[in-house]
């Protein structure tokens, strides 16, 4: 089950100010090793012709956690959680239905370690391209993030 709670926009500026939308609720963060003691628990089995099927445990076992309300982080690579997808606000929380303001929910994933945006930046190298003729051409040399001289987003 997901669990939410309804927020009210406090944001004077914002168009919504005043309405409510729903925020799920994170009940605790399951670590590498929280989720293998997880999955022990589903007698997942440890031989070499089994990782097809401890990786499809895995899998599985991230979705029911997430549906029980928990996050799922795995080293180096991301946490995943859920979100809301909320359909429209409520101008009161008394007016707030599941049915006309909640759409469904989504998958998030937030890269970790090696894969979190700060060390990708760091091994990153970007080369400007264009397309001339249907092709892919590239006229400059490469750069990475830190020497583009550019402020903004970087765009592959």
């Amino acid at each position: 089950m997901v669990r939410y709670i309804l927020h009210q926009i406090k944001i004077k500026s914002s168009h919504s100010f005043g309405k409510w939308f729903a925020k799920n609720v994170v009940e605790e963060t399951i670590d590498l090793d929280a989720l293998a003691e997880h999955m022990s628990s589903h007698n997942c089995p440890y031989s070499k012709g089994a990782i097809k099927g401890v990786l499809t445990d895995m899998i599985t076992c991230i979705k029911e956690l997430l549906l029980e309300g928990k996050n799922v982080k795995i080293d180096h690579l991301a946490i995943f959680s859920l979100g809301i997808k909320n359909k429209v606000t409520s101008d009161a929380e008394s007016d707030f239905s599941i049915s006309k303001n909640i759409e469904g929910v989504k998958l998030k994933a937030r890269a970790t370690g090696e894969l979190m945006s700060k060390s990708l930046n760091l091994e990153a190298t970007l080369k400007k391209a264009a397309y001339v003729n249907g092709k892919i051409t590239t006229s400059e040399e490469p750069t990475t993030p830190s020497d583009s001289g550019n402020s903004g987003p970087v765009n592959p």
